[in-house]
């Protein structure tokens, strides 16, 4: 795999995003921490549309989650690692 799935903005981040097309469930990622262009390999545990986020590691309701080293919202729901994130589990602080 040399082509990334994902990309991760900062070591801090606990969610990554998809840049790819077609991203299906039980596809190996490749993601790569542009902070630092280090990379690693977490599964996919759905189905992700391209710009979608991917968490990294296990969340659990009511976590802060973090893209590009600050807060961006709030857990509503768990995410085990590789679920798909989006406005059905995270959802902003601002109101």
């Amino acid at each position: 795999m040399t082509i990334p799935h994902l990309l991760v903005h900062d070591r801090k981040d606990n969610v990554g995003v998809v840049v790819v097309e077609g991203l299906t469930a039980g596809t190996r990622m490749l993601a790569v921490v542009t902070e630092d262009d280090s990379s690693f390999e977490i599964e996919a545990r759905n189905d992700v549309p391209i710009g979608h986020k991917v968490a990294l590691r296990d969340i659990a309701d009511g976590d802060t989650a973090i893209k590009y080293g600050e807060d961006i919202g709030r857990f509503v729901a768990d995410v085990a690692r590789g679920g798909h994130v989006h406005v059905h589990n995270l959802k902003t602080k601002r109101w």
